[in-house]
């Protein structure tokens, strides 16, 4: 038989098995050289036969293989629906639960999740398959809304540090387990993340820009640099308390503020569930069994449970202030309970610039805010809070931030505009948020008394500036003038009184530092790098205060002198100045050496063979960092917005249109037409002489256009590429 036809018959006899055919089809490329020529009709046969293959390959796949489903990157999805979003802000989202099908959103979550619940990242590929399909198990639950919240025995995923076995429990641990506080199940944090997934990127291009509260890229700097810059010349301040919203509201009034821009009956349905699911909060008493001391160890953390936190950032927190200290916790939210009070103080930030822009009213005589529109960017931009001194007839003005559930609203203008304005903000809270405010909730202060504000106070000076300026004839004038600064302060009382509560002072007038015995049995190295993390840590809070230096030297004095009382207390040296006379002012030389050690500690330290000590930052004011006066401008947006606006502009293809008429109006070439012309001429002509052509052609082209701007100091640059093409070209017609 010849080769081609017992080739072929065998191909068609193993068509029901995929293996054979592979193998006889690569047999065939293999040994394509040692046969006759190929029958023409050879392809059209074995052509068929590959089709069918891949298809029944493709065919093959399961769908519920969840290594199947991961097709794309996370990340990636997450920011395409953070640029749809802003892409068209105002429109009503009805098609979310496309994004909560994507099992690429899950993993994610999932990524997160563990990362947060064991101290450590897990990357896509190292995730088991076990897992995997546990984690299709849950989405596949969301969807066909068979996922409980608050599930105490029964879960579709665990978590990686739960080694209970819930099917051989006792009933009195399962009587616990249903009738105590527990922790926030394993399988409920994975879909609070994939939902504030979702629902993240379509509030935040929506949410109002004076709100910096539990948003990205917004912080309590945020807020002191704005006001800084923006409320320099109001003289009456409205400062509300609405954290009871952050306590609760009905699930009705969170709910019809979700549906006002997103109408997912699957994601609402899934929300209005963890809001109305009760949680457990009962309090069980189990008798602990007695245990005796001598047989108690110390415990020790397993490798994957998450470390404690340290010391001084235990001790940083204690400085959060009270605008900063309360995080809502709705029902079974969890970390989407920020996310939901802002969409529904939203509705306050709206009403409130409505106001803005009804009370503006410029006057001609004052020398700020004089225009009909109202800009911000006026006066002094460089020295936004400096106001100078105006006449009696001032522009009256308004302007407004929030932070979590507290506001801050300044008023330019007579006392009686601000009590109507909280007469009506008082109807507005008791109408929308059902809130019960009266007037002592919405204290009016005076900016002369000092306002308090994320532990800093806000307080005016009067201040005579030399002010110069160039007159007709470019002569530069001098002369004195007069007005007020604003001025941002940190709270040295609030400071005192953080520093009594976590036990390194007692007293008020007169502060004195205590020993700080929680850090007893560290050795001197290890206290010092604490407190030195606690100290930077406390510098960088402080650092957009006007008394950064005074109040950062303040509490590295009070730390000080609390390790100097707990090293005499430790190293039986009865005083701080025996301490300071041998550790120095910034305690960084050893106080104790123990018998039979080698002679010197420099020796020691330098083989590695003691820790060092550091030496405690901050000793005098000369070594603390100047505050910093970085303005924000009128319309800052966090990086993340502006990366979002700048790509959207630049996809825009009426952009791209606007910059190329741009250009052609001008007379310019652009970089990358140059660079086509170049490559052009040199493919059409390749020989010397081609080039020699080409060269006086781009050159010509170059010549007959008015400029050529690559970049900054672009008609030098032009002038020294061309002298450089000529001598190009008559080294080439030599």
């Amino acid at each position: 038989m010849h080769p081609r036809a017992s080739i072929l018959s065998t191909i068609s006899s193993n068509l029901t098995r995929r293996h054979r055919i592979l193998a006889s089809i690569h047999h065939i490329h293999f040994n394509c050289n040692h046969l006759d020529p190929p029958h023409p009709n050879l392809l059209t046969h074995i052509r068929p036969f590959s089709s069918y293959i891949a298809h029944r390959h493709r065919r093959s796949l399961d769908p519920d293989d969840p290594v199947n489903l991961m097709k794309e990157d996370g990340v990636a999805i997450c920011s395409q629906m953070w640029i749809e979003n802003f892409r068209d802000k105002e429109r009503t989202v009805s098609n979310l639960v496309q994004y909560l099908r994507r099992f690429e959103l899950w993993v994610l979550a999932y990524q997160k999740v563990y990362a947060d619940d064991t101290g450590s990242y897990l990357p896509r590929n190292s995730i088991d398959r076990a897992a995997l399909e546990e984690l299709l198990a849950l989405r596949n639950a969301v969807l066909d809304d068979r996922f409980r919240w608050g599930a105490r025995l029964e879960f579709f995923i665990k978590s990686p540090r739960d080694k209970t076995d819930y099917e051989g429990l006792s009933k009195t641990k399962i009587k616990l387990l249903l009738t105590t506080t527990q922790p926030t199940p394993f399988q409920d944090r994975i879909v609070q993340e994939v939902l504030l997934m979702i629902l993240e990127p379509v509030y935040e291009g929506r949410f109002s820009q004076k709100s910096y509260a539990f948003r990205p890229g917004r912080t309590p700097h945020t807020v002191l640099r704005v006001i800084r810059r923006s409320f320099a010349g109001y003289l009456w301040y409205l400062k509300g308390d609405l954290s009871t919203v952050l306590d609760g509201m009905k699930v009705g009034m969170v709910i019809g503020a979700l549906m006002r821009d997103v109408r997912d009956k699957k994601i609402i349905d899934l929300i209005k569930a963890a809001l109305v699911t009760p949680v457990i909060t009962t309090k069980f008493e189990l008798k602990p069994k007695k245990k005796k001391r001598k047989n108690q160890k110390k415990r020790v953390l397993a490798d994957d449970e998450p470390k404690p936190d340290p010391y001084w950032l235990e001790s940083f927190f204690g400085f959060a202030p009270e605008e900063a200290g309360k995080n809502p916790v709705w029902g079974h939210c969890g970390i989407l309970s920020p996310l939901l009070a802002n969409v529904c103080l939203d509705e306050l930030d709206r009403w409130i610039e409505g106001k803005i822009k009804d009370f503006y009213c410029p006057s001609k005589s004052d020398v700020i805010w004089n225009s009909p529109e109202g800009e911000v960017e006026q006066g002094n931009t460089s020295w936004p809070e400096f106001v100078p001194t105006s006449g009696p007839d001032k522009t009256r003005k308004m302007d407004y931030i929030r932070y979590g559930g507290h506001i801050l609203i300044g008023i330019r203008g007579p006392r009686a505009d601000a009590a109507t304005l909280r007469k009506e903000l008082i109807d507005f809270c008791d109408q929308k948020y059902q809130l019960k405010l009266d007037n002592d909730s919405l204290p009016i202060e005076h900016i002369t008394k000092g306002i308090m504000f994320l532990d800093h106070v806000l307080c005016r000076r009067v201040v005579y500036p030399t002010l110069r300026y160039t007159a007709t004839g470019g002569k530069i004038i001098s002369e004195k003038g007069v007005g007020t600064l604003l001025s941002v302060t940190a709270s040295l009382k609030q400071c005192i009184k953080t520093l009594r509560k976590l036990a390194f002072l007692k007293g008020d007038r007169d502060p004195d530092p205590q020993p700080c015995f929680r850090m007893f049995h560290a050795t001197q190295g290890h206290t010092n790098s604490q407190m030195n993390k606690l100290l930077y840590t406390m510098a960088e809070w402080y650092r957009y205060a006007d008394n950064r230096k005074k109040v950062v030297n303040f509490c590295s004095y009070i730390i000080r002198g609390s390790l100097a009382k707990l090293y005499a207390a430790k190293y039986k040296l009865r005083s701080r100045a025996k301490v300071y006379k041998v550790a120095a002012r910034n305690l960084a030389r050893p106080l104790k050496e123990r018998k039979g050690m080698s002679p010197e500690y420099q020796n020691l330290l330098r083989d590695g063979l003691v820790e060092s000590i550091e030496p405690l930052l901050y000793t005098r004011m000369s070594l603390v960092p100047e505050t910093d006066y970085t303005s924000l401008s009128s319309n800052w947006r966090p990086d993340h917005e502006k990366a979002i606006t700048e790509y959207l502009k630049l996809s825009d293809a009426k952009t791209v249109e606007e910059q190329r008429d741009s250009i052609r109006e001008n007379g310019l070439i652009s970089p990358q037409d140059f660079i086509s012309m170049l490559v052009w001429n040199y493919k059409r002509n390749a020989s010397i002489g081609g080039y020699v052509s080409s060269s006086n052609s781009i050159l010509n082209s170059v010549q007959s256009h008015e400029g050529f701007h690559l970049g900054p100091g672009s008609d030098q640059n032009d002038h020294i590429s061309c002298n450089e093409d000529e001598e190009r070209l008559e080294v080439a017609q030599r």
